[in-house]
């Protein structure tokens, strides 16, 4: 399964094709969240994007070995309950197994509440077209 797999379907959110892309016993930290196995990680998922709305992401490779990638991404969401703008900015690493599904995932992030104003990935902006500046890497 090709390692793109992975960032598309958690890109789209399908949880279909989010099962697909992990290992049965896959390893997840997800800032203070640490948890394993598929279950457990579309459960987490669905609550995610349950409060994130109008989710944007953008990632860009950062580094990568054998079996291991890096990411650098950018995500921005409404949230559900409050209805403020947010973007996230982070890195992950991810491990993948022999048949290329993610067994292991650590992701760090940090978000800041932004104004519709502030907003990089609006509808019908293409994410990669954004210009990020160094200052935001």
């Amino acid at each position: 399964m090709p390692k793109l797999f992975v960032l598309l379907s958690y890109a789209i959110h399908t949880l279909t094709a989010a099962r697909q892309a992990y290992t049965p016993d896959c390893i997840w930290r997800n800032r203070d969240h640490f948890f394993s196995g598929t279950d457990a990680i579309i459960d987490f998922l669905t609550r995610k994007w349950e409060k994130e709305k109008g989710y944007r992401l953008r990632k860009e490779l950062f580094a990568f070995g054998d079996d291991k990638i890096a990411v650098q991404f950018w995500y921005e969401f409404k949230d559900a309950q409050s209805g403020k703008w947010t973007r996230c900015y982070g890195l992950e690493d991810w491990t993948f197994a022999e048949d290329g599904k993610m067994r292991k995932r650590q992701m760090s992030g940090n978000n800041i509440e932004i104004s519709e104003a502030e907003r990089w990935f609006k509808e019908g902006v293409d994410v990669n077209s954004v210009d990020i500046s160094e200052a935001h890497w």
